[in-house]
C-alpha cells in the first residue's frame, strides 16, 4: 500500500487563491484515498472558510480538515497542522501555490528512492493580477536579481541544495529535528532545513516537482513581503551566521550607503560623485535586465514593472534587514 500523505497548508484571508490550490490537490495522480488535507487557518476574515467548506462538500472522497491558528503565524500554523495530521509523509504547500497533477507522486517517489530527507521542487511563477505591474513583479521574482540564489525560483537542475520552499518529508523526521521554530515569523523553512542539514540530512531539489506560484500583484504587497524576508533573515543570522550569502548582503549595504554618502557629502563633496555613480550603475543594471526580459518575452510593458519590482525588493529587503539590526542593537544597549 502506498504511504499516506498529509498536505499541510497555513493560510489567512486566501479566498482568492485557496480554491485553485484545493482543486489542484483533488487532481493529483496519487491515490485520493491516501491523501488528506489539513489547513491551519489564521482566523480568516474573508470568504476563505466558505471556499474550503464548499470544496469539501463537492469532494466528499477527499479528507479536508481545518484547525484554528489563533497565533496567526505561518510556523505556528504548520506545527498545528502537523500535530493534527495522520499521514506517514508530510507535504507543506502554500495557499498561493498550484501543484502539478504529479506533484505528490513525485515527492513520494523521491523520498522512497532515498533522494533526500526533505525534497521539493521549483516554482513556475505567474502574475498575481492583470496589468504591467503584476507582470513585472512575476518576472522579477524569477530573475537572479530578484530571487538571488533561491534555486527553486530559477528552474535549477536536480541536486542537493540549502533549502526548498514546499518540502516533503517523513513524519519521523520531526523526531530528529523537531517542529518549525515559532519564534521566526519568516524564514522558517530555511531554518528547518538548516537543522536537517546539521543532523546529516539532505535537502533535495527535483525540477520535476513543479508548482505554479502566484506572485504578489502590487508593489505595496511586494514591499511588505520582502521587508519581512529581510527582517527575519537577520534574526536567522543571529543563530546561523553562516547562512548569509554574499548576494544577500548587497541590499542592506546598498540601502545603508545612500544616506551615509549623502551625510558624508556635507563634509566631503566628492561623496556626491560616488553616490551618483553608484545610483547610475544600479539603475543601469536594472534597466538592462528588464530590457532583456522584455525582449525575450516580447512584452515591452514588462520592462518598467520589472525595474520597479527590483527596486522595491532590494529597498524593502535591505530596509527590513537594517531595521532588525537596529532593533537588536537598541535592545543590546538597554
Amino acid at each position: 500500500m502506498r504511504p499516506s500523505v498529509s498536505i499541510i497548508v497555513p493560510c489567512y484571508n486566501e479566498q482568492r487563491t485557496i480554491g485553485s490550490l484545493l482543486g489542484a490537490i483533488a487532481a493529483q495522480t496519487y491515490p485520493r484515498a491516501r491523501i488528506e488535507i489539513v489547513i491551519a487557518d489564521g482566523m480568516s476574515q474573508d470568504g476563505t472558510r466558505g471556499a474550503i467548506q464548499a470544496f469539501a462538500e463537492t469532494n466528499p472522497g477527499l479528507s479536508v480538515r481545518v484547525v484554528e491558528n489563533s497565533q496567526r503565524t505561518i510556523p505556528a500554523g504548520l506545527n498545528l497542522a502537523m500535530r493534527e495530521a495522520r499521514g506517514e509523509i508530510m507535504i507543506r504547500l502554500d495557499a498561493h501555490s498550484i501543484p502539478i497533477p504529479e506533484y505528490v507522486e513525485r515527492c513520494v517517489q523521491d523520498l522512497e528512492n532515498g533522494k533526500g530527507s526533505n525534497v521539493g521542487g521549483v516554482w513556475i511563477i505567474r502574475p498575481g493580477g492583470d496589468g504591467w505591474v503584476a507582470a513585472g513583479i512575476a518576472a522579477a521574482a524569477g530573475h537572479p536579481l530578484g530571487a538571488g540564489d533561491a534555486l527553486y525560483r530559477l528552474n535549477a537542475k536536480a541536486g542537493e541544495v540549502d533549502t526548498v520552499p514546499f518540502g516533503a518529508f517523513r513524519r519521523d523526521l520531526l523526531e530528529t529535528v523537531g517542529d518549525f521554530d515559532e519564534s521566526l515569523l519568516t524564514n522558517e523553512d530555511y531554518e528547518f532545513n538548516t537543522r536537517i542539514r546539521r543532523t546529516g540530512g539532505v535537502i533535495w531539489l527535483d525540477p520535476e516537482i513543479r508548482s505554479l506560484y502566484v506572485a504578489r500583484s502590487t508593489l505595496p504587497e511586494l514591499a511588505r513581503q520582502y521587508w519581512r524576508y529581510g527582517f527575519w533573515k537577520f534574526r536567522m543570522l543571529l543563530r546561523y551566521p553562516g547562512s548569509l550569502r554574499w548576494r544577500q548582503a548587497i541590499p542592506p549595504l546598498f540601502v545603508l550607503s545612500i544616506p551615509l554618502l549623502a551625510l558624508v557629502a556635507l563634509f566631503w563633496r566628492s561623496a556626491l560623485l560616488v553616490l551618483g555613480i553608484e545610483l547610475i550603475v544600479y539603475v543601469g543594471a536594472l534597466t538592462l535586465a528588464s530590457a532583456a526580459m522584455a525582449m525575450r518575452s516580447r512584452k515591452l510593458m514588462v520592462m518598467p514593472g520589472m525595474a520597479l519590482a527590483f527596486m522595491t525588493m532590494h529597498a524593502a529587503w535591505g530596509g527590513g534587514f537594517l531595521w532588525s539590526l537596529a532593533r537588536r542593537l537598541v535592545r543590546f544597549h538597554e
